[in-house]
């Protein structure tokens, strides 16, 4: 089969095409023809040796978002052959204490296909039974690849963890981003409110797409708009990842017993904020952690019901370092996707 092989640390001239051996499902694994796989940031990250998770080794298929169809199946597999899936690319042992606590996003021994075990740039992909979620004939298996990471992950930040329901205004920044795309479609299928921030008025357009009619192009006209929306009230549940540039505007837009859920630091690790204030508004500070599978499983459900999957590029496998390259402009909206 053709992949595409990280050979070392650096640029996009460690990446190179390669013809390897179809890999051997085992007992309880499914071989996965890939249909199309969506690129992360932690492709670029591990390719330029800034980060390097445990149990990463050369040579590496990178490749954490897959979909495709199940070319062959081991004997203790319930998913059969034929099967359209998509793969959870976390994948928890099972065994160890904080995986029988439901707690298998933070599993000591996690695998992660393609960060720690190859992955999806290639013809063909081997993954646990337990890791591949069918996909529904509605939803195309293109479309599939731009689901896994950012739908689970804005799922368990915005339902599971935040707790968003029916009635309520959720406020997402950076919300052309993958996770906010996600997470604005996902708090829409729930019968949520949103407010958006954007860094453009072309990412603003992105979001009228999937239907957004709160949006600020200026991050610095957050607070009037929350005012305005939610009538001087307050949003319920702010979904935060930048980190200190908008932690002040997240925290000032809550009502009285709202929930601020935080998952990333893009713009830096050290925030500070009133400790009077947040314990007399009765705020609630929730870090989201890791996804679990129940996650990965309603996202799926709530995609099939009408989500849109925003695209940003299409490239065949040969163009692999390409499509990181554009990942890395951050100029893009939707996921960069590479087709076999």
């Amino acid at each position: 089969m053709r992949a595409m092989v990280q050979t070392g640390f650096g640029g996009a001239d460690v990446l190179r095409l390669a013809d390897l051996p179809v890999p051997t499902p085992g007992p309880a694994d499914v071989l996965v023809r890939v249909a199309a796989c969506g690129l992360n940031q932690l492709d670029v990250l591990q390719r330029r040796g800034v980060v390097r998770l445990p149990g990463l080794e050369l040579p590496h298929v990178a490749g954490m978002d897959v979909a495709g169809v199940v070319e062959a199946a081991g004997a203790d597999s319930p998913v059969p052959v034929g099967a359209r899936v998509l793969l959870d690319p976390s994948v928890p042992c099972g065994a160890c204490p904080l995986c029988h606590e439901g707690r298998g996003g933070h599993c000591p021994n996690l695998r992660i296909i393609g960060a720690t075990v190859d992955g999806g740039l290639a013809e063909y992909v081997v993954a646990p039974a337990s890791a591949a979620h069918l996909v529904p004939d509605a939803v195309d298996l293109v479309d599939a690849a731009c689901l896994p990471t950012p739908w689970a992950t804005a799922f368990h930040a915005v339902v599971t963890v935040g707790r968003l329901r029916a009635g309520e205004t959720l406020l997402v920044h950076a919300a052309a981003g993958s996770v906010g795309l996600a997470a604005v479609q996902i708090a829409q299928r729930v019968g949520a409110r949103v407010i958006a921030t954007v860094g453009s008025p072309e990412k603003a357009a992105a979001l009228t797409k999937v239907g957004v009619e709160h949006v600020a192009a200026d991050p610095d006209g957050v607070a009037g708009l929350v005012a305005e929306v939610t009538d001087g009230r307050g949003v319920d549940v702010v979904l935060e990842y930048l980190g200190p540039a908008t932690w002040t505007a997240s925290m000032a837009a809550l009502r009285i017993g709202g929930r601020l859920v935080f998952l990333g630091n893009t713009t830096g690790d050290q925030v500070s904020f009133s400790l009077s204030d947040a314990f007399h508004r009765g705020l609630e500070l929730l870090g989201a952690g890791g996804y679990v599978p129940s996650d990965m499983a309603a996202a799926l459900q709530l995609f099939a019901d009408g989500g849109t999957a925003l695209v940003a590029g299409t490239f065949p496998l040969a163009d692999t370092g390409v499509a990181q390259d554009l990942l890395c402009e951050r100029s893009t909206v939707g996921r960069v996707l590479v087709v076999p």
